[in-house]
């Protein structure tokens, strides 16, 4: 079969479309910025990685020799305000290398979007299609509805509004009409557009067999999970900005990335036709409905199957500088907090209770302190703790952890995460296993690069906390292991 190329292999929809084509018999090549970003997903080994970034001529055209097709999956909103431009450049470059390397066709996921004045996010997707269709490469553009799934970013926003807000003072745009389509519907789609005809080309609308208020798709959540359906009172003064704020401080969504996705809303998104049908049949069985989409992904959230959620791929930062070997040694200022305890629990019973902090279990030392610092991360425009885990029992590199990511994974041995709260200066939480005569030894370190002065008062104002803190976490986690230790003796 043919060579298929995958920008976004990390991301929400790559994640889950790079398995498909291998399933269907495909060679895939994906690019991209840190090769041990994918170290820990289940098809490594079937893939060839490039190692660079879409500005990255070089790492583009090594993607693109030999490809038959490639998938454009990419986007920068989230990650900077000024997002537009760059999307430009990237897809600028990808197009350069294309034509360099003879690629056969494009695969782009847009938008669905209604004509006429357009947000930033959807302006900025519409002009990277026309880029890549002016490239003189035949180029398939799928707009989307909202894409609704286990971990998607729309599921999320619509899925803690409505667990959280029984009464929901709401702008205009939650009576606009929407388009939404089911993960699945829109990967079967993706998935086929491989097997097309190379000359077939143009830009076409995929969505669920219906369309639905924004306020009836919270309803509908509402009967899927079995709960109270949220009273919606719309005001039509509340803009897009404080719309937006109230869903970075109710929802896993940054701020970052709540504003563009929030004016995005203001105007109906419906699909125009259903052309798609004439190139691409239906999925075996028909579409899927909104509320069978969310009853899917609640039952992959329940049975602790999630692949891919969008907080894998919207760091609020680029890649950063992993914590070096010996903080001490890095060359600036560092605090660190240093805590060591012995146990008697086996090492993989104290490494199980490691891997299972954060989420709904928590950090084992006083929960109302941490949810305040979340929250007060959340005005800051920050993550906070509602990202939660991809999954209740294991992690992967790269994984979002409530506001930390996971920067390094020794299974059984090590387990370090990255802040990316918002503070000022760099932060990690590295928590270790060493076996010991009798059990293991647990050490837990806290390390912080403060920056400037701010960094510095930053340490001071939370140093006396972390004496209570930290020093509960220690004890609490070797108890939990002690305790794992014992039932399984029981058992």
């Amino acid at each position: 079969m043919s060579v298929i190329a995958v920008t976004g292999a990390s991301g929400y929809i790559g994640g889950r479309l790079v398995p498909l084509l291998l399933e269907n018999g495909h060679q895939v090549r994906v690019l991209t910025r840190r090769k041990d970003a994918l170290r820990d997903v289940p098809w490594r080994a079937e893939v060839e990685v490039i190692e660079g970034d879409l500005t990255d001529l070089r790492a583009a055209q090594e993607l693109c020799r030999g490809a038959a097709v490639l998938y454009y999956l990419v986007h920068s909103m989230g990650g900077t305000s000024d997002f537009a431009p760059l999307e430009e450049r990237c897809a600028q470059t990808i197009v350069q290398a294309a034509r360099a390397e003879g690629l056969e066709r494009f695969v782009y996921l847009s938008g669905l979007h209604p004509d006429g004045e357009l947000s930033r996010h959807l302006s900025s997707r519409v002009r990277v299609g026309e880029i890549l269709e002016a490239s003189g490469i035949p180029t398939l553009t799928l707009q989307a509805g909202l894409i609704i799934g286990s971990g998607s970013a729309s599921f999320e926003m619509v899925r803690h509004l409505t667990d959280v807000l029984p009464v929901m003072p709401a702008p205009h745009w939650v009576l606009n009409k929407v388009q939404p389509i089911a993960v699945r519907d829109a990967l079967h789609y993706l998935g086929r557009a491989a097997e097309l005809q190379p000359d077939i080309s143009g830009a076409f609308d995929i969505g669920g067999p219906d369309a639905h208020s924004y306020g009836d798709m919270m309803r509908l959540y509402a009967d899927a999970a079995r709960i109270r359906r949220p009273v919606i009172w719309p005001l039509p003064v509340l803009t897009p900005w404080l719309a937006a704020q109230w869903v970075n401080l109710v929802t896993p969504i940054p701020r970052s990335l709540a504003i563009p996705l929030v004016e995005s809303l203001q105007h109906d998104c419906v699909m125009r036709n259903r052309d798609i049908d004439s190139i691409i049949e239906r999925p075996e069985g028909g579409l899927t409905g909104y509320r069978r989409a969310v009853e899917l992904a609640l039952a992959k959230m329940e049975a602790d199957t999630v692949e891919t959620t969008w907080a894998t791929a919207h760091a609020l930062e680029s890649p950063a500088e992993p914590l070096p070997s010996d903080p001490q040694w890095a060359g600036q200022t560092v605090y660190t907090d240093d805590r060591e305890r012995a146990t008697t629990a086996a090492p993989s019973q104290l490494f199980t209770v490691i891997q299972g902090i954060g989420g709904d279990t928590g950090y084992y030392s006083l929960p109302g302190a941490w949810a305040v610092r979340g929250f007060m991360d959340k005005l800051a425009g920050g993550v906070g703790l509602r990202r939660g885990r991809r999954s209740r029992q294991s992690l992967a590199l790269g994984d979002a952890l409530d506001w930390w990511r996971v920067e390094e994974l020794v299974p059984g041995e090590l387990l370090r995460l990255r802040a990316e709260m918002r503070v000022p200066g760099r932060a990690w939480l590295e928590l270790s296993v060493k076996p010991i005569p009798g059990g293991s030894l647990y050490r837990q370190r806290a390390v912080f690069f403060p920056r400037g002065l701010a960094g510095r008062l930053y340490w001071l104002s939370i140093l006396p906390f972390h004496g209570v803190i930290f020093s509960s976490m220690a004890r609490r986690i070797t108890t939990a292991a002690e305790n794992l230790g014992e039932t399984k003796n029981r058992g």
